[in-house]
């Protein structure tokens, strides 16, 4: 596999995308109203100001969240060749784990772990 069979999938994908977002316009009836525009909260109307600015630190702690959850995607594939690789992959996965605890450190110490 080349770099033509990516730009083929690359361009398969682009194509099938724009496709199916064409007939998706086509297909289907757009219709405005007041109530369409409503912003509700599971089913039920919203009472007083509906723009409430959110605190950032909830969207820190997610993202520190799906980073150290990610982490064990990368775990998986070690894990299945360590005995093959020996040493070698024990050291990188030392490695690995040094940097995650460092990145925890950082956001512990800038304060993106405290919960509000």
């Amino acid at each position: 596999m080349g770099a033509s069979s990516m730009i083929v999938l690359i361009l398969a994908a682009l194509t099938f995308s724009i496709f199916a977002l064409l007939i998706a316009k086509i297909v289907t009836k757009s219709t405005t109203n007041a109530q369409k525009n409503e912003p509700i909260e599971c089913g039920i109307p919203t009472q007083g100001k509906t723009w409430v600015q959110l605190n950032v630190g909830y969207y820190l702690f997610a993202l520190i969240f799906l980073v150290f959850d990610v982490e064990i995607v990368f775990l998986y594939p070690w894990a299945v060749v360590a005995k093959a690789v020996g040493w070698l992959a024990l050291v990188e996965i030392v490695i690995f784990f040094f940097i995650l605890f460092a990145g925890f450190l950082y956001a512990h110490k800038k304060g993106a772990l405290r919960w509000i």
